[in-house]
């Protein structure tokens, strides 16, 4: 079984945007993404678009047809296990192609995972060093 925590953000919400995957099969990391997404972009359409690149390259490329998404966004999980309604026009069209992409698959379960999962973590760090690479910003950490 295939598991993928994804990760979507935009700088300004609306502005540019990007996204981090990070596809694993047991326990193993076996695959990580990180690609700028077209246009300003909400925080909200970057997570869509995140899951929606992992379920295409995951259907593409490999052959297992059970899979758990682990998303740190509430909305987007919670849309797509039917609890809330999607509102939302452009979000609609992408929740839309999520389902398209759900019939590649036998299983799906989506679950939320706390931003200081580990794995959701390098999630997170790929989206922002493709936003620091693309913005051309430079981030310090522990600068003493």
């Amino acid at each position: 079984m295939i598991v993928i925590n994804t990760d979507g953000g935009a700088r300004g919400n609306p502005g540019p945007g990007a996204i981090g995957i990070v596809i694993r099969r047991d326990g193993r990391i076996i695959e990580k993404i990180a690609a700028r997404v077209k246009g300003n972009v909400t925080n909200n359409v970057a997570e869509y678009a995140a899951l929606i690149r992992a379920l295409e390259i995951v259907s593409q490329d490999y052959e297992d047809k059970e899979i758990t998404c682990f998303l740190d966004s509430e909305l987007i999980v919670n849309q797509l296990l039917g609890k809330y309604r999607v509102r939302n026009k452009l979000l609609l069209k992408l929740f839309l192609r999520v389902q398209e992409l759900q019939e590649h698959f036998d299983k799906i379960v989506y679950q939320h995972v706390k931003r200081k999962d580990p794995f959701q973590k390098i999630a997170d760090y790929l989206l922002n060093q493709e936003l620091d690479k693309w913005l051309g910003e430079r981030k310090v950490i522990n600068k003493k």
